[in-house]
């Protein structure tokens, strides 16, 4: 018995996703939650040069059926569209169209929609099309790298206290963490926060070193 009253869209979209799964070179990406608090979504998106239409879409999901559900209904209501178009879907639009949620599920919705507007952001920082060049700081960085998971328990770098150093001078970020340089987990943590930190349109050059023994 379900603990919480899902309707038959929810229901359908939980137990058959459309789009579900990771996309190979995707043009942007991003992840938005953490599975160690319950709920995460990866989005992932293929977009044509041209006329900036996302032609593809694709996400994963770690959580409840209604984080799933949502997951397959923003990108429903993603593909086809135009960058533009897909920054200004809403959680509300998101929820209306599974016909509803409970309301201690709505922030689903909402981690999903922010999940398809940061890969929006991603392909735009990557692609050069940021208008607003506000500069780098290091809370800016501090934001980012509460993005990257610490494959050890599931939770951000920063929260679990393995960022020891980051420093920020003249577009040269170096990021020291406290892992040894041949644990397993070192260079998958190594490109996550290059990943999350070279698209900046201000960063030259990202240095990330481990200072564990």
């Amino acid at each position: 018995m379900t603990p919480f009253p899902y309707n038959e869209i929810v229901l359908e979209h939980f137990r058959n996703p459309r789009n579900v799964g990771k996309m190979e070179n995707p043009d942007g990406k991003a992840t938005e939650g953490s599975p160690a608090c319950g709920d995460m979504v990866a989005v992932y998106l293929k977009v044509n040069e041209e006329n900036k239409v996302i032609e593809d879409i694709k996400f994963e999901s770690y959580g409840c059926a209604s984080n799933i559900a949502t997951g397959s209904i923003i990108t429903e209501l993603a593909k086809g569209k135009t960058l533009e178009e897909a920054k200004k879907i809403t959680w509300k639009e998101a929820s209306e169209a599974l016909g509803g949620l409970p309301a201690l599920k709505a922030h689903c919705s909402v981690l999903a929609v922010e999940g398809l507007r940061s890969a929006v952001r991603d392909y735009e920082e990557r692609h050069g099309l940021v208008t607003e060049r506000v500069p780098t700081t290091l809370e800016t960085l501090h934001k980012r790298l509460k993005h990257v998971m610490n494959p050890l328990c599931g939770l951000d770098v920063v929260r679990t206290d393995l960022v020891k150093s980051l420093t920020l001078e003249d577009g040269a970020v170096k990021v020291e963490i406290a892992l040894p340089a041949d644990h397993q987990f070192a260079a998958v943590v190594k490109e996550d926060i290059k990943d999350k930190i070279e698209p900046l349109w201000d960063i030259k050059d990202v240095v990330v070193e481990f200072v564990g023994e």
